[in-house]
């Protein structure tokens, strides 16, 4: 066998680099933006790091800003002195003033290039005016800060309400935690009724000799050709007729009879495992159901653990289903609730949604990380003779 040369070695990980940047680079995005404030994350050209902007106001206030705009000509800031809006503080520039110079009472002169900055403020209520000013670049701190107060924030946010106490402690309102046990809740129920239902039928087609099998094997796996938009109607209906719609019902008890995917992996498992084992254990007098739960599984672990984490990634990330049955808020995954939060009336506050995002991807990447083995062990050996 051939050793590959130190080129083809570099080029191969280069390509690989660039492969795996493609889906690092969106994640490590979404985190970035769950850090920053709300202008920072729809600012354009797009900033990485997120950064807090320190600045002296007019008056000696030292506080944090928010960097609004560049100025592209010179002006002045100063009072008005005549007319409706008279007493109101603004920015003329140097024509507005040329034409009628009594009007404002000067306090400085603004130069282009300089920035508008307005006082942050991060809880607003009715009463609070923010303090804006012109600066220059010279006169603006600026370093690197990571807002990990949008995370609670977020997550208080999350049904579409507001952090205040008032509205924390509204009847109506769903928590973060409501959300997140009813995704467990399908997960949980669904992951068990995969395991259990997929490794039954699989074990029937793959060391069960019965007739006609091979073509209702056949006929399963055709059911994978079948679309879900199709079955839409008629899933709807019959949950209809059961008093399901409205509960979390429809989203995991599907799984408890089986899936095409899942017991096709399952069999191609069970059929590598030597059938001797199971033919000694007949001779011993055990029961296929003894063969199957005392041989089998223990044996089967690998595969197992893959058609579990296929089914969690499903029913974790699932949106069609929840929209389709769930009707009450109460009753929202984590998915739904998201959405929920996107749309609401007011625009999208895309810090919190980032926030909650990476929130919720979290179990999923804990869980990869812990069952990384098992589940590449589970794919590398679907499969294969013993």
């Amino acid at each position: 066998m051939h050793s590959r040369s130190p080129t083809t070695r570099t080029v191969t990980y280069v390509l690989l680099g660039l492969a795996s940047a493609l889906f690092v680079v969106p994640f490590i995005w979404l985190i970035s933006t769950s850090l920053k404030p709300i202008e920072q994350a729809t600012s354009l050209p797009p900033t990485w790091i997120p950064r807090a902007y320190i600045a002296t106001l007019s008056g000696g206030l030292r506080t944090e800003v928010s960097l609004d705009y560049r100025v592209n000509q010179s002006g002045v800031v100063g009072t008005l002195i005549q007319g409706e809006h008279q007493g109101d503080r603004v920015f003329l520039s140097d024509e507005q003033l040329a034409k009628n110079p009594a009007a404002l009472r000067v306090e400085y002169k603004v130069l282009p290039g300089w920035w508008h900055v307005t006082q942050r403020i991060e809880k607003k209520s009715g009463h609070d005016q923010p303090k804006w000013d012109f600066l220059p670049n010279e006169r603006i701190e600026s370093h690197i800060h990571l807002r990990w107060r949008n995370y609670p924030e977020a997550l208080s946010r999350l049904d579409g309400g507001t952090d205040d106490q008032a509205s924390l402690q509204a009847k109506h309102r769903v928590s973060f935690w409501r959300f997140l046990g009813n995704s467990l809740i399908i997960c949980v129920f669904g992951v068990a009724g995969t395991v259990v239902s997929n490794a039954i039928i699989a074990y029937g087609f793959a060391r069960i000799q019965w007739k006609g099998r091979d073509a209702f094997f056949a006929l399963t796996l055709a059911t994978m050709m079948v679309p879900f938009p199709v079955l839409m109607v008629p899933l709807y209906s019959v949950f209809k007729a059961f008093g399901w719609i409205g509960t979390l019902l429809p989203l995991w008890v599907p799984a408890w009879f089986g899936s095409a995917f899942n017991i096709f992996l399952m069999r191609q498992f069970f059929l590598g495992i030597p059938e001797e084992l199971s033919e000694a254990a007949r001779i011993d007098g055990c029961s296929e159901w003894r063969i199957f739960w005392r041989i089998i599984l223990p044996l089967s672990k690998p595969v197992l653990a893959t058609a579990a984490l296929f089914h969690f990634l499903y029913a974790w990330n699932d949106f069609m289903g929840p929209l389709l049955y769930l009707t009450r808020k109460e009753t929202f995954p984590l998915s739904l609730a998201l959405q929920s939060f996107q749309s609401q009336v007011g625009g999208v506050e895309w810090h919190y949604l980032m926030a909650a995002s990476a929130v919720t991807t979290l179990p999923v990447i804990i869980l990869f990380f812990f069952a990384q083995k098992t589940f590449i062990r589970g794919i590398a050996t679907t499969g294969s003779k013993s």
